[in-house]
């Protein structure tokens, strides 16, 4: 539930929303790490500027803890092209 939320929201910021894929790896006992992965030019705009896009999304992450005791990483990698 939680991947399938950061992949709609890095779709509406992101320029190519196509490019867009996000997939989940468990790293450990209640503990997850969620990678993003898109194009190259969209990869600044998740992150924002000095990392406020993205420590945005990590805030909305850390409140679902509330529902669930994972804990997640979330990571943006760019697509190799």
């Amino acid at each position: 539930m939680v991947e399938k939320f950061i992949e709609e929201y890095a779709k509406l910021i992101a320029s190519e929303p196509e490019n867009v894929s996000v997939s989940r790896v468990n790293l450990g006992e209640n503990f997850d790490e969620i990678i993003v992965r898109t194009s190259k030019n969209d990869t600044g705009r998740l992150i924002g500027k000095d990392g406020k896009m993205i420590n945005a999304l990590k805030t909305l992450i850390t409140g679902y803890k509330a529902k669930e005791p994972t804990s997640y990483r979330i990571t943006v990698k760019a697509l190799d092209e």
